[in-house]
């Protein structure tokens, strides 16, 4: 990775974090999404499942729904996309379904994850499309942001 595409990655990260806090201010678990295309994002969320009473609504699907409604297509070849959190069942099989090109994510998932723990989603033989995976982005700060919030949660008030 040349050091101006280290440096956009990092920047993408950062601001898919600023929505994983923005989510836990509206009380959601704190997973935040960016979807970039050619080096620009163009679409942003954090967790949206009790905000809209929807609980397909993680950040993944958020971005995505945006993205595709923007472009008019259920198709996100080239489209990156980075997320805080190790993505779900649910969502991986999204990513795979909408071709997203490279998956960038931060904090493992052991319980709830389905890139590199649990089902592996993209290395089962039924999957269509496996994104490239880059695992670890941010990681520390993406984990903090999740235990912090779970720790203010079980805190007594």
């Amino acid at each position: 990775m040349a050091k101006s595409e280290g440096l956009m990655t990092e920047g993408f990260m950062a601001a898919a974090l600023a929505e994983a806090r923005q989510a836990a201010d509206r009380d959601e678990v704190p997973v935040g999404a960016v979807l970039v295309i050619d080096g620009a994002i163009v679409a942003r969320s954090g967790n949206r499942t009790r905000t809209d009473n929807d609980i397909t609504a993680h950040a993944e699907i958020a971005v995505i729904r945006q993205a595709a409604a923007m472009l008019g297509q259920e198709r996100l070849a080239g489209a990156d996309l980075y997320v805080t959190l190790e993505p779900c069942t649910m969502c991986a099989a999204a990513i795979s379904f909408a071709r997203i090109r490279r998956l960038y994510y931060g904090a493992e998932d052991p319980k709830g994850g389905a890139v590199e723990s649990g089902v592996r989603f993209f290395a089962q033989p039924t999957c269509h499309h496996a994104p490239e995976v880059y695992s670890g982005l941010a990681e520390t700060e993406a984990a903090s942001v999740l235990t912090g919030f779970f720790r203010s949660r079980r805190a007594p008030r």
